[in-house]
């Protein structure tokens, strides 16, 4: 036995080296998307005279300049590969994020005329004036422009991951690893209720947006040293090399091709797979950013609790959310492994298991009278039933797809959930803006509770809904070898 096979006989595992990488980017990510939720009702609206309608503009806004973005950030993200693309990313959305923090000091400049380069006498100019009309408009205008920033970063995460994992595991881990970094949404979003609002309450809001948008940075500086491709890395050697590769031969005449091949939006859409993909993120994410958004303005608006109060209480929704870390992954491989189903029959059999955990929100504001940790379980449940869904819906791309075409498609399902969001955060503004006015009367409910309860029932159907289309469109596993 030469030296080169000795070395080679117990097999590398830096593959989880990478899918830790990316589970850390999935973290900072959400908590960046988090500041803006976590403070406009106890800091940011005061401030600027904020209603629901205009906090719902600005988020419904970010999911459309996000979803615009996402059809682009795949494409580019195949161009750039792999690490540039996520360099590319997370600088953007970090530099986004931190440029929330001088929203403050420009519209103080913008509407009294006067330039003050300090958070506190910023606020107190803007106290001054009375022209509220005019304080609303400029800010939430500034809002959106750094949103936009944000959101055009931030699309390049997912497709940038689910390439990379498609790049460094085989089909049938592919769901655990994705399993694994989506959980940083859930880590992400369980963090930010127990420091975000502690931040801006000991140091203002401003730096709440800067100490938590410094961390992208942070994680560029390790992503340049840790990240090349599995048969260009000294870290992979050639047993886990032949693991990664396992399953697709067609991918691995693609690795070693110094000319890697470019897919056309046209081609993309030629394919049901694409339209699948697309239409089953479109139902589904709306609801993970409605939750992701809305929530803590929830507990405000119905039960009275401030950011620092309901911190607890957002913790457990994510804590919750927690267990599709192992379930997304378990099931399909339950499915796969056990019941000896192709990685389509066995993926799309456990979405439809977590497709029916939402309707369980149909009882939130019901049983929400009795006490808030009802609602709060409840969304909890269903906060785990969408990542452990996302997990495999993303995965179904990498299980049909070449890989040279895996950026590009989760692109295009980005911006359909885009799509969806913007409609949902938008809607939800002003139908509970519409509802607290009005006094609006839906199924037992008055005032902004049915306007919740509204978008609450929209929730509950929207996965079964989207399993149903997508299965009819893609009834069988059919793999794509050339586009």
């Amino acid at each position: 036995m030469n030296e080169l096979q000795k070395s080679n006989r117990k097999m590398t595992n830096y593959r989880w080296v990478i899918t830790s990488m990316l589970f850390l980017a999935t973290t900072v990510n959400y908590l960046d998307r988090q500041v803006l939720s976590l403070t406009w009702v106890d800091y940011i609206a005061p401030e600027f005279h904020w209603t629901n309608n205009d906090y719902g503009t600005i988020t419904s806004l970010f999911s459309i300049f996000y979803a615009i973005s996402m059809l682009f950030a795949g494409k580019l993200v195949d161009w750039l590969d792999t690490k540039k693309g996520y360099l590319w990313s997370i600088g953007v959305w970090s530099f986004g994020a931190i440029l929330h923090a001088f929203c403050g000091i420009a519209t103080s400049g913008i509407v009294t005329g006067n330039w003050i380069f300090n958070f506190e006498g910023s606020r107190e100019a803007i106290a001054a004036v009375s022209n509220v009309s005019l304080i609303v408009t400029v800010s939430v205008t500034l809002f959106v422009f750094a949103r936009l920033i944000l959101a055009i970063g931030e699309a390049g995460n997912f497709p940038a991951a689910i390439k990379a994992t498609a790049e460094y595991f085989p089909k049938k881990d592919r769901a655990l690893s994705t399993g694994i970094f989506n959980s940083g949404a859930q880590i992400g979003a369980l963090i930010a209720p127990l420091t975000i609002p502690f931040l801006a309450k000991a140091y203002g809001w401003e730096m709440s947006f800067i100490i938590i948008g410094a961390l992208g940075f942070i994680w560029m500086g390790i992503w340049v040293f840790v990240y090349k491709k599995p048969e260009k890395n000294p870290s992979v050697n050639a047993l886990e090399l032949e693991y990664i590769n396992q399953d697709d031969k067609v991918d691995e005449v693609e690795v070693k091709s110094d000319q890697p091949k470019k897919v056309t939006y046209k081609q993309a859409f030629r394919h049901k797979q694409t339209w699948s993909f697309a239409i089953g993120k479109f139902m589904t994410d709306g609801v993970w950013w409605f939750l992701l958004f809305w929530i803590p303005a929830y507990l405000s608006s119905v039960y009275g609790l401030s950011s620092t109060e309901s911190s607890v209480h957002i913790f457990i929704v994510y804590a919750i959310s927690m267990i599709s870390i192992f379930l997304g992954g378990y099931l399909p491989s339950y499915f796969m492994e056990k019941k000896k189903m192709n990685p389509y029959k066995g993926r799309m059999k456990a979405m439809f298991i977590f497709a029916l955990i939402p309707v369980l929100i149909l009882f939130a504001q019901p049983l929400g009278q009795y006490s808030v940790w009802f609602p709060v379980i409840i969304i909890g449940l269903a906060a785990m039933a969408h990542q452990s869904w996302s997990a495999n819906i993303f995965t179904t791309v990498s299980d049909m797809f070449p890989k040279y075409a895996v950026g590009t498609i989760t692109g295009i399902g980005g911006m359909a959930g885009g799509v969806g969001a913007f409609l949902i955060n938008k809607g939800s503004g002003a139908l509970f803006d519409f509802s607290e006015k009005t006094n609006l009367q839906f199924l037992g409910f008055s005032g902004i509770d049915s306007g919740y309860f509204i978008i609450f029932c929209i929730c509950a159907f929207a996965y079964l809904i989207g399993w149903l289309i997508m299965k009819s469109l893609v009834p069988k596993y059919e793999l794509i070898k050339e586009m």
